[in-house]
């Protein structure tokens, strides 16, 4: 990404100092305020210029016709797309009947600061306008964290050189521009003014505006109130229309002076509450807030990141613009899905339009690793969202004429909204991956409640769901025929190692959980046959190996098909997907994200040491990582077989895939599952972590830049932190019963208050580097680390 001008560095936020008008979408998305809930994008307050404005609630969409060229039996009838929701946001600026516009006039200083402690996104402007008059204008917003439906803004205007008449037009707008989510304009039509007016309200001055979809029939809810802090006399009048509340307040500040406006906006939805109950929702979340004031709301933000960073923080030493990105990937992280409590994490969180506000496969396989670790709740919460969609997977499952639930590949409220079947079909590893979460949670939290009440369920309709999709052969071998694994660009193969191995896993968490909840499996229907055969179908899985090359195969045969011409394709012809059929890349052996390295990292247990770095260097020759889920796959596989360097470049282009914008998308939101990799190439990478059967195990190796790694993890109501140097490791647990690990393999008991510090052993040769294909290895990541 040569041209793009990096953002200020520093330990706890990130900056944006002066002004450019060139890739102000990518700071919009950058500096996006969320709670999981509700979502800001970090536009100016007043709201121009503004590249994609929006504003989301999770779970609000709009349904839309799925166009086809051709039909076909099984093709989901309707889409859904996200849309802006009412934005409340928007504070304009008059002085002396002026626009408050940074394109005029003349800006001296103009900064912006997420702040990752805070939880806050200030802004501070220093503008004089086209007829001289001087202002400075402070700012400072946060979406909360402890209510959930509520966002506010701290407003601060001050004359600095001559008195002034000020208008502060303080607004909630709706139907803002959608941008083109979608390349067919019957989709497009469907979506643009997709909110239709229901009411407006006006009382004491608090404005609320009340909207339902047309399709989707969602109400919407956004409501607005303020506290007026001057000097002198001020005027404040609020009106409403179908599409516009106004809050005006006019008063004139002597030289010098100041006036302060605090908005306290609320938000709520729901597909089943009356109007009258939506209104009052939201009239009692801005009473609320009104209640605690900007002081209060602040604190609480404050207190909630700072329980969060006690256990999540990544501490990385020699490498500053890496300790930034670390800290960024995990704030963001946790703003998707801090409080979605029963609702999706989207593939952009709630920074932008992109995916068109889906969720995908990623979320359980990238997200809810770091939520498990490190905010249990949260991925609890995904999980029963997840469970509360099982009728939506039951159907599909019967409609595909195969028996247990097949969830969606991509969605917003649980139906299947994918139109190119050879994924949306065909990709059922997503049963696997959301089983697998389950497993992993329940390990990790020890919350047998959820276990027998939400996970087995879970677990029991996915494993059936591999007994019908699967075939045995004569030698008693179980196959998956005709699926798609997470490499996009292979489709419609047999034996995908990634699934067959994950549904392998999902077929014995599966029995482990009915036999551990013996009352509740027979309510679901499961017999000890049903065990024995979910048993006996696990041992029997295919696990392709071609035993020519002594590598094991991404999928039956993919190692006999002829390689991609790598050193005759062009830079520019990346990525594959905009420059050649898929036709052509579905018969050859290129990979677009990691797929079998994706296996060595999931199901580390299933390769031998040998096997796994044969394999690790095989696969690299062929990864093209055109997908932004791929480097921290190899980040953390190229750690556990001794490549660190490489591993480095491969966090270090994983923790800066937003920030420095490298593959030029994240103007319509950031990658949420990316960011999540950037934790696990840290603990599971250099931190060596594995949570399996065999309990909890650490092989931690640093290699430059990095000279200490700190990070901690949440294992049932404990917490455990590494502090990781260059020839020993720290082990410190908080509290409650001691925790039994492996350091090496060798058994530790960690006792509380007992810290025990271990040496590191030797590591052995690797071996030379493997190889990536023509202009496509990592860069070094000197640059971007430092």
């Amino acid at each position: 990404m040569s041209g793009h001008r990096a953002f200020d560095v520093a330990p706890w936020g990130i900056g944006w100092s002066e002004w450019t008008a060139s890739h102000q979408a990518r700071r919009e998305s950058v500096f996006a305020l969320s709670n999981g809930y509700l979502g800001w994008r970090g536009t100016l307050e007043e709201g121009d210029p503004c590249e994609v404005p929006g504003t989301y609630l999770n779970g609000v969409f709009e349904r839309h016709p799925m166009p086809y060229a051709e039909d076909g039996y099984g093709y989901p009838d309707s889409g859904e797309s996200v849309i802006n929701v009412p934005d409340g946001k928007v504070i304009r600026l008059l002085v002396d009947d002026e626009p408050f516009d940074i394109r005029t006039g003349e800006l001296h200083r103009h900064d912006q600061f997420l702040d990752f402690r805070a939880g806050t996104l200030r802004r501070e402007a220093h503008w004089t306008s086209p007829d001289g008059r001087t202002v400075k204008v402070r700012s400072e917003r946060l979406v909360s964290l402890t209510h959930r439906a509520v966002a506010a803004i701290s407003y601060e205007v001050t004359a600095v050189d001559a008195a002034v008449d000020l208008t502060v037009l303080s607004e909630i707008v709706a139907n803002e521009p959608l941008p083109e989510v979608h390349p067919d304009e019957r989709v497009m039509a469907a979506l643009r003014g997709a909110l239709k007016p229901v009411d407006q309200f006006v009382v004491e001055g608090r404005a609320t505006l009340l909207h339902r979809t047309e399709s989707s029939r969602i109400g919407v809810a956004v409501s607005m109130d303020h506290q007026v802090l001057a000097g002198g006399p001020v005027t404040v009048e609020t009106e409403a229309s179908d599409t516009l509340a106004r809050t005006t307040v006019s008063t004139r500040l002597a030289r010098g002076d100041s006036i302060r406006i605090v908005k306290f906006v609320g938000h709520e939805w729901s597909d089943s509450l009356t109007d009258a109950a939506l209104r009052d929702r939201v009239d009692a979340a801005v009473t609320t807030a009104t209640h605690l004031g900007w002081e209060a709301l602040a604190e609480q933000q404050r207190e909630y990141l700072d329980h969060f960073w006690a256990c999540a923080d990544v501490t990385v030493e020699g490498a500053p613009r890496l300790q930034q990105a670390v800290r960024f990937a995990l704030f963001q992280v946790l703003q998707a899905a801090a409080r979605a409590e029963v609702r999706s994490i989207p593939g952009k969180g709630l920074t932008g339009p992109g995916y068109e506000g889906h969720t995908f496969w990623d979320a359980e396989a990238y997200v809810l690793p770091v939520l498990t670790y490190t905010l249990p709740d949260a991925a609890r919460n995904a999980l029963r969202w997840r469970h509360s969609t099982l009728d939506h997977a039951l159907r599909r499952a019967k409609q595909l004429h195969l028996a247990g639930a097949a969830f969606p590949w991509r969605t917003i409220d649980g139906r299947e909204c994918s139109g190119y079947w050879p994924a949306g079909t065909a990709a059922f590893h997503i049963n696997a991956d959301i089983a697998a979460a389950v497993i992993r949670y329940v390990r990790a939290t020890g919350d047998i409640e959820f276990e027998r009440e939400t996970g087995l369920e879970i677990l029991t309709q996915t494993a059936r769901l591999w007994v019908a999709l699967g075939r045995w052969d004569p030698q008693g071998v179980f196959h998956i025929d005709g699926i798609t694994g997470p490499d996009e660009y292979s489709a419609l193969v047999d034996d995908n190692i990634f699934t067959n191995l994950m549904a392998q896993q999902n077929l014995r968490g599966a029995a482990a959980a009915a036999q551990a909840h013996p009352e509740a499996a027979r309510s679901l229907e499961v017999t000890d046959e049903e065990i024995e055969a979910w048993t006996a179908t696990a041992a029997a899985m295919a696990v392709p190996f071609d035993d020519e090359r002594g590598v094991h195969q991404q999928s039956a045969g993919f190692t006999d098909r002829e390689r991609w011409d790598f050193e005759r394709t062009e830079e520019s012809q990346y990525p594959l997907q905009d420059h050649f059929p898929y036709f052509d890349l579905y018969r050859k052996q290129v990979v677009k994200q990691a797929d079998l390295v994706l296996a060595l990292q999931f199901a580390p247990e299933a390769f031998s040491p040998d096997e796994t770095a044969r394999a690790f260097a095989y696969y690299e020759e062929l990864t093209v990582r055109d997908s932004s889920l791929s480097a921290s796959a190899q980040a953390v596989v190229a750690a556990r077989v001794g490549h660190l360097d490489l591993a480095m470049a491969y966090l270090a282009e994983a923790a800066t895939i937003d920030i420095d914008d490298l593959r030029d998308d994240v103007d319509d939101g950031l990658h949420i599952a990316a960011l999540a990799g950037v934790w696990t190439a840290l603990t599971a990478g250099f931190g060596g972590m594995k949570h399996g059967e065999s309990g909890l195990q650490f092989s931690p190796r640093l290699t430059a830049p990095l000279t200490r790694l700190d990070f901690g993890i949440r294992i049932g109501r404990q917490t455990l932190r590494l502090e990781v140097e260059s020839d020993q490791t720290t082990y410190t647990l908080s509290d409650g019963p001691a925790l039994s690990i492996r350091h090496f393999g060798t058994p530790v008991l960690v006792e509380p208050g007992s810290p025990v510090t271990l040496t590191t052993p030797a590591i052995a040769d690797p071996g030379p580097p493997p190889s990536q294909p023509a202009r496509r290895a990592p860069e070094d990541p000197g640059s971007r680390a430092r």
